[in-house]
């Protein structure tokens, strides 16, 4: 017997506020019938391509260290330097720039959300298929 990944959880401060941000980076959306709203302590959303959903779930504890799960996020158009300033114009912030780590034009670069959560920004398809690491 197996199991499928139903929704990935995110614990939080503002379950609200950390899922607009959220749906602004990655093109979410709230689940059908259900809006979230402010004062929620529980925001689901949605990819509507894929069906991939995030909660976001209050709790009273504040985030200490490294996440030991985290997203990794690839451009669906542009590139990973674009990606990379719309994401800190949106208010992530750079946690370690690891572009070129195996050779120029690769690597990622790590970034928090508003709350510290971290999250990485890789290249997109296209600029892997381009370079290809070796």
């Amino acid at each position: 017997m197996t199991a499928f990944v139903s929704h990935t959880t995110i614990d939080c401060r503002n379950a609200y506020e950390l899922s607009e941000w959220w749906k602004q980076v990655l093109g979410y959306v709230d689940v059908a019938g259900d809006p979230n709203l402010p004062g929620h302590e529980e925001c689901m959303i949605v990819d509507p391509e894929s069906g991939h959903r995030l909660l976001f779930i209050e709790v009273p504890d504040e985030k200490s260290g490294k996440n030991r799960l985290h997203l990794d996020l690839a451009p669906r158009s542009g590139t990973r330097d674009d990606q990379l300033v719309q994401l800190l114009g949106l208010g992530a912030t750079e946690v370690a720039d690891l572009r070129g780590k195996y050779g120029p034009g690769t690597g990622w670069v790590v970034l928090a959300d508003p709350e510290g959560n971290e999250f990485c920004i890789l290249r997109s398809e296209a600029e892997r298929a381009a370079a290809p690491v070796s």
